[in-house]
């Protein structure tokens, strides 16, 4: 599992909608937000991404960049985003057992795809917090990610 302070492993992948996925890249220059998500099929995960959504302009104001990836195919990751009018990021077709090779996030077997798992970047793409589930529940979430980049961002002025 990865650790608070260690770097964001370099991941690629395919993006609903078209072109690549860079992490941790694309999140560089601001906090970042990466949601492992079990399938478009998971009520809890639509639930998660679905709250994110709506929280698009608070994560906004505050420089919050939000990424979510899953095992899908594009087939079922474009209606996905389209559903939940998901204006962040959403890759697919994630290589469970390489990811969590990567990352330490657990992987379910039936049917193969990641567990639910978040990870809180800073500005240089270091791990400030990490949450790792072994089934559906256990995730980010919203409030608690904001409140805490802002106790994050105020903590570091003093």
């Amino acid at each position: 599992m990865l650790q608070n302070g260690d770097v964001f492993p370099s991941l690629i992948f395919a993006r609903a909608g078209g072109g690549e996925i860079h992490l941790p890249g694309d999140l560089a220059g601001g906090f970042g937000v990466i949601l492992f998500h079990r399938g478009s099929w998971c009520p809890y995960c639509n639930a998660q991404l679905a709250a994110f959504a709506r929280a698009a302009d608070k994560f906004a104001g505050e420089g919050i960049k939000v990424v979510s990836v899953s095992v899908d195919d594009r087939e079922k990751s474009e209606p996905l985003v389209q559903k939940h009018k998901l204006g962040f990021p959403v890759a697919y077709g994630a290589n469970a057992r390489a990811v969590s090779a990567a990352t330490g996030a657990f992987v379910n077997d039936d049917p193969v795809c990641l567990q639910a798992t978040g990870f809180v970047l800073n500005p240089e793409g270091r791990i400030v917090t990490a949450v790792y589930s072994t089934r559906a529940i256990g995730r980010l979430l919203p409030d608690d990610v904001l409140g805490f980049v802002r106790y994050l961002k105020s903590s570091a002025k003093n």
